[in-house]
C-alpha cells in the first residue's frame, strides 16, 4: 500500500512539474579562441572553516526500511564535512569573472553521474558544463525521485521507483548553484554548479582545491558552501604562473 502511494505521489509530482515549467534558452556559444597551453596557468588553494564546527545532524531515515537498512540507524548529516585543521569539504570553487567570452571550449560528451546511493545522493556537490548531460542513478532499493529546482534552466522532478533506473538531463544556460531534493525523502539534497567554461572544481577532503589551463589574466574567484555562503579572491595569473588563493568560512 505505501509503495503504491508513494508511486501515486511521485506521479503527481511530475505532472505538476511538467505544467510549470518554461523551455529555457539554448545554451551559448563561444567565439572560438583557445586557450594557448604554452601560457595557461592554475589557481590552486584550500578552504578552511574557522571556530567551533556546528554538530552534524541525525538523518531520520526510519520512514523507510530500505534507507534504513543500508544507511544505519545513526546516519549524519554530509553537508558540512570539516576535517583536520579546518579542512572543509564540498566547497565550489569557480572562475567567477574576468574570463574573455572570445574563448570557446570543447564540450565533454561523457555525462556526470549523480548516484542515490544509501538514501542520499553522490556526489552532493558536483559541477558541470552547460549542455553536459547529467545521468542520475538510482542504486537503493526503495523509490526515490529527483528534483531540479534551478532559477534559469528548465525545472524537473522525475520518479526512479526501481533499483538500477536511470534517467539523462541537460542544463543549458549557467547557475550556480542548482539544488536537488527527493520528495520522498526530505532529507536528501544535491547541488550543482552548472557553468559555460571547464574552470571549476570542489574542494576535497583535505579542503584543496585545483584549477588548471586558465589564460594570463584577472580574475574573480568564486567559493560557494551551502551551510556557509559564499567568498570571492581576485586574482592575476601571469604566463605559466599558479596562483595559490585561501577561503576562509565560518558560521557568523
Amino acid at each position: 500500500m505505501r509503495t503504491h502511494f508513494m508511486l501515486a505521489m511521485v506521479a503527481t509530482l511530475v505532472t505538476v512539474a511538467a505544467c510549470s515549467s518554461k523551455p529555457a534558452p539554448p545554451p551559448l556559444s563561444g567565439g572560438g579562441k583557445t586557450v594557448d597551453a604554452a601560457t595557461a596557468g592554475a589557481v590552486t588553494g584550500r578552504a578552511i572553516f574557522t571556530g567551533t564546527p556546528p554538530p552534524a545532524e541525525a538523518l531520520r531515515m526510519g520512514t523507510d526500511a530500505a534507507c534504513l537498512q543500508s544507511a544505519g540507524s545513526n546516519t549524519r548529516s554530509d553537508a558540512v564535512l570539516i576535517g583536520s585543521n579546518g579542512a572543509l569539504q564540498n566547497v565550489f570553487v569557480y572562475v567567477k569573472d574576468g574570463l574573455d567570452p572570445a574563448y570557446s571550449f570543447a564540450l565533454p560528451t561523457a555525462p556526470v553521474v549523480m548516484d542515490q546511493r544509501g538514501c542520499r545522493y553522490a556526489p552532493r556537490i558536483f559541477g558541470v558544463r552547460a549542455g553536459q548531460p547529467v545521468e542520475i542513478v538510482n542504486g537503493d532499493a526503495t523509490i526515490h525521485n529527483v528534483h531540479a529546482l534551478p532559477m534559469a534552466n528548465r525545472e524537473f522532478n522525475m520518479g526512479e521507483p526501481v533499483q538500477g533506473m536511470r534517467m539523462t538531463r541537460t542544463f543549458t544556460v549557467p547557475e550556480v548553484m542548482v539544488r536537488f531534493k527527493c520528495d520522498v525523502h526530505g532529507w536528501m539534497t544535491a547541488y550543482v554548479g552548472v557553468m559555460a567554461h571547464p574552470f571549476f572544481a570542489v574542494t576535497n577532503a583535505e579542503g584543496v582545491f585545483d584549477i588548471k589551463g586558465l589564460p594570463p589574466g584577472t580574475y574573480t574567484i568564486g567559493a560557494w558552501h551551502e551551510k556557509f555562503g559564499t567568498r570571492e579572491a581576485h586574482i592575476t595569473i601571469g604566463e605559466h604562473v599558479t596562483q595559490a588563493v585561501s577561503f576562509s568560512f565560518s558560521t557568523k
